[in-house]
């Protein structure tokens, strides 16, 4: 079983005395800027099993000291199903795949610059696939499975048990965030990596979200800053 997903820093996060805002919008040419510790996007329950794979693609900046988590999954089985987090302290890309680590050392994860992710993994064979900057990493593997729904999604925190940690909470601006139940060719991967046409996500999609976002989350113009 496969799953794409694509993201430009994008969190699933639930936040107590926080008010929730809920939209669908057409999110392109625009990102999202994250303004403070504990804000976050929430999209809300979907219903769908992800059986095969799992993509996902998005493009972030930020100007963090720390490490934070820029994607999570839950599900009833796992809180753990589908993480991704930067760990600032030992330089290296993380991913937690239903509670199990696998990271990506040697990153040039520079501040205040756009940096595009993608990530793919089988639930067949187990392997974890990280693109960066549009530099394919090698395959690594993360042990196989099913992710079964219905599903959370966080962008910008990590979900633990029953709250989150405000200090993993991500801080700075996202965009173009996808996910997929299958994976994307190479092809379309080096496409979402250079802004070319490629098929928007169908279980997250950035031109039709539907999400509930925390006070203090803006929306603005897309701006590059390199």
């Amino acid at each position: 079983f496969l799953q794409y997903v694509w993201f430009q820093h994008y969190f699933l996060f639930f936040v107590s005395f926080q008010p929730l805002f809920s939209f669908i919008s057409d999110m392109s040419g625009k990102m999202l800027i994250f303004t403070r510790e504990g804000n976050f996007l929430y999209a809300r329950k979907l219903n769908k099993n992800i059986h095969d794979a799992c993509c996902h693609d998005y493009r972030s900046a930020a100007d963090l000291k720390r490490g934070h988590t820029l994607f999570s999954l839950a599900t009833i089985y796992s809180t753990n199903q589908f993480v991704i987090s930067w760990d600032d302290t030992n330089k290296e890309m993380e991913f937690y795949i239903d509670g199990r680590k696998v990271t990506f050392e040697g990153i040039d994860y520079k501040p205040n610059v756009w940096h595009s992710v993608c990530t793919t993994w089988s639930a067949q064979t187990g392997l974890l696939q990280l693109w960066f900057d549009g530099q394919r990493l090698m395959n690594k593997y993360s042990g196989n499975g099913l992710i079964r729904g219905p599903v959370k999604i966080v962008l910008g925190q990590e979900y633990y048990n029953r709250g989150y940690k405000m200090e993993h909470s991500f801080m700075g601006s996202m965009s173009d965030v996808h996910m997929w139940d299958y994976i994307l060719s190479n092809c379309d991967i080096q496409n979402y990596m250079n802004e070319l046409s490629f098929p928007p996500g169908n279980v997250l999609n950035w031109k039709a979200l539907d999400l509930s976002i925390a006070e203090g989350v803006f929306t603005r113009e897309q701006l590059w800053f390199v």
